[in-house]
């Protein structure tokens, strides 16, 4: 369901039209004059859609290379395409019964009929996009979840082995009643391209008045495990998120935006996707599986260069293979922007990256739980490296003393670390399972985050740690049940704790730490292969396993985790250094900066190198 193949079509349209500026918060006295039904005239995503065909035509809203690389012909979806697409899919959903409450799961590698399907879904019912990497069992796991009885599954040619993986699930998940399938499709399912080509183009056949409170799309953000929580986004968090990506980053329609991070995820699929397209701007999706095709990322500036790509969004381990792979010579003039938000970018490529490349990195923050972006280093405006930037225009973001049970105390004060909390049009209104929305409202209208934080003076935010367990190896979410829950099963396995040890490369890697059963025998190298085997998602195999005594634990019998994170950040520091004679590293917790490492090097010729490998962590450290 492709357009024809060509390069973006130049328009007149200047970025200082209509651009808001976004230096500090005194700019947003003005921004937050207007309304935002004035900023935001659409009920719902399908609209948004609508408005944006009607106004830009045969403008390119998408750009696919479906092998990734420079030398693809590329072929161009133009606004008007895209709309019809999208109502054609949503046409052909409705004609197999998917109604305004039924969820239309996806599980599909990176492809324009991602964004038919999806907002498609979204039209007719409700868009839950599955990351494909899972294993069948915890697909299985969030369709019931959703409640899901349609599945749009790649063909048997396409990345993932997304096919055989929907086989597998149906087998397991007995209420799968249809299977649409891009490309040559069984008896037993649906040609997802050709019952496209049977739909009506230019209306909703359901005649279906979607509300701005509607369930638009249902993201997991678990899965690992057998109980993923699924944040359901209404069409008015989506809208409003669309916009403020739109103001955050100046997009327009020259704006050529390369995506190459997965359209399953909220970050591709709202932040760079809906609001590149709230923006006019197109989107240049590259490949199948983007960023994890090497293939591609050793193309990544030719690409940029041909295509002349204005904004991408990576993770950290992203922005250093890009560094490895850039030649001195190369033009890359076009490139306004990186996104960096998933994990803490070390300082030190941080500023490599900006030097060599000349492109400003914008850090923000936010979950899916927010819609995407919170808040965000100012594009006209300073940007405070490791800071996650000011709090967006009508967010509202503060900072909280909780106390033991969750609840809330007092706001914290400048510089006083507490928990992250959020609010606003953002906001998700909860998870679908109702049991996972206990203790996340510290007061009506604000989620708490998860995240320890801190405000300065100047309004800028720092994070200072995650409350939470998540481990995040460069911007994947590994929830650390899924490692423990694997050692469990061997039988010499008393106990299992998992947790982020920092790494220069990835932000953190898993680690694990194991307490032998009485009697029992195993050694490191064995639990790390038994983990990796029975782990479901290889980034969340253990890079090492340390066996110990005991485990560290609360006074009511609790593992306790920060004792594990002070040697995990040894352990990683003493490896950095471990050719310099004499230098030891101690850790402990700081009041206001959380875990800091000692460094004591006697060798002062060689406090320089040493100082220059332990940038690459974010973990803060101190020579004393």
């Amino acid at each position: 369901m492709t357009g024809q193949s060509g390069s973006a079509r130049p328009m007149t349209f200047r970025r200082d039209d209509k651009m808001d500026a976004f230096a500090n918060l005194a700019d947003f006295t003005a921004i937050e004059r207007v309304p935002l039904d004035e900023r935001i005239p659409f009920r719902s995503v399908y609209e948004m859609f609508r408005a944006r065909a009607a106004e830009l035509g045969d403008h390119p809203a998408v750009i696919w290379l479906p092998n990734g690389r420079s030398t693809d012909t590329g072929q161009t979806i133009s606004y008007a395409e895209l709309f019809a697409n999208i109502t054609r899919a949503a046409n052909l959903f409705h004609a197999h019964g998917v109604g305004p409450d039924d969820a239309v799961s996806l599980l599909l590698p990176n492809s324009p009929e991602v964004y038919y399907a999806m907002w498609g879904a979204s039209a007719a019912g409700i868009a839950n996009p599955i990351n494909p990497l899972l294993a069948p069992a915890q697909i299985a796991d969030i369709l019931a979840a959703a409640g899901s009885r349609f599945l749009v599954v790649g063909g048997p040619d396409m990345a993932y082995d997304v096919f055989d993986k929907a086989v597998a699930v149906r087998e397991i998940y007995s209420d799968l009643d249809t299977i649409f399938v891009l490309g040559d499709a069984a008896d037993d399912m649906c040609d997802f391209v050709a019952g496209m080509a049977a739909q009506p183009a230019d209306r909703l056949v359901s005649g279906r008045d979607i509300h701005p409170d509607d369930p638009s799309v249902y993201f997991h953000t678990g899965g690992t495990t057998g109980a993923p929580k699924l944040a359901q986004q209404t069409q008015r968090n989506q809208l409003f998120m669309a916009w403020t990506c739109t103001f955050a980053l100046g997009i327009i329609p020259q704006d050529i935006i390369f995506t190459g991070l997965p359209l399953f995820h909220v970050n591709a699929a709202i932040a760079t996707g809906l609001g590149g397209f709230f923006g006019g701007g197109t989107s240049l999706l590259c490949g199948q599986i983007g960023f994890r095709d090497k293939g591609m990322v050793a193309d990544f500036w030719t690409i940029v260069r041909r295509w002349r790509a204005t904004l991408f969004s990576g993770v950290p381990t992203i922005y250093a293979a890009l560094l490895d792979n850039l030649s001195p010579d190369m033009d890359v003039s076009s490139l306004r922007f990186g996104m960096c938000g998933a994990a803490p970018m070390p300082v030190s490529l941080f500023r490599d990256f900006e030097e060599r490349t000349g492109v400003r990195i914008l850090e923000l923050y936010g979950m899916t739980e927010g819609c995407a972006v919170s808040t965000a280093n100012p594009r006209d405006g300073e940007r405070r490296i490791g800071s996650i930037g000011l709090r967006l225009p009508y967010q509202n973001v503060r900072v909280a003393v909780l106390g033991d049970n969750g609840e809330y105390v007092r706001d914290a004060e400048v510089d006083e670390v507490g928990a992250l909390l959020l609010g606003g049009p953002n906001l998700f209104p909860g998870y679908k399972q109702e049991r996972f929305n206990t203790n996340i409202w510290p007061l009506p209208g604000w989620f708490n985050s998860g995240d320890l934080g801190r405000r300065d003076a100047q309004g800028y935010h720092w994070l200072a740690g995650r409350a939470k367990d998540l481990i995040i190896r460069s911007g994947h979410n590994i929830d650390p049940a899924a490692i423990e829950e694997a050692l469990h099963r061997h039988p010499a396995v008393e106990l299992a704790a998992a947790i982020g040890k920092p790494d220069a490369y990835a932000g953190e890697v898993p680690i694990a730490y194991v307490v032998l059963a009485a009697g029992a025998a195993a050694n490191s190298d064995d639990l790390r292969a038994f983990a990796r085997d029975n782990v479901h998602e290889r980034p969340a195999a253990p890079v090492e396993v340390v066996i110990i005594e005991r485990m560290p634990v609360t006074a009511v019998g609790k593992i306790f985790k920060p004792a594990l994170r002070l040697d995990a950040v040894r352990r990683a520091f003493s490896a950095a250094v471990a050719d310099f004679a004499g230098v030891k590293i101690e850790t402990r917790v700081d009041d206001r900066r959380g875990i800091i490492a000692e460094v004591c090097c006697p060798d002062e010729t060689a406090r320089p190198e040493v100082e220059a490998r332990l940038h690459k962590f974010s973990t803060p450290f101190v020579f004393v």
